[in-house]
């Protein structure tokens, strides 16, 4: 489950963007919780490459959106996270 990103009225060299284009999903997200793995075919256990904390693209309409105590959060599988954004 992750935290998405708040989305920015306007741009890193000041440019204002309008409504429509603020109120679109963010693709960026940091990760809030994060289970144990998946199991392949023969039952084996592999490991979630993503951790709390980790702030990290994902594909622009995956997951499912939920709301707790009035935060939103989505859920979405491993696969559809494109890349981890390192600082």
């Amino acid at each position: 489950m992750l935290k998405p990103a708040e989305r920015e009225e306007k741009t890193r060299s000041g440019i204002f963007l309008p409504d429509t284009a603020s109120k679109e999903r963010p693709m960026e997200g940091t990760i809030v919780a994060a289970g144990e793995g998946r199991r392949d075919e023969s039952g084996k256990l592999i490991a979630m490459s993503v951790q709390v904390g980790d702030k990290v693209i994902f594909a622009k309409y995956s997951g499912t959106e939920v709301k707790i105590d009035d935060v939103e959060y989505l859920i979405l599988a491993e696969k559809d996270i494109l890349g981890v954004i390192q600082d």
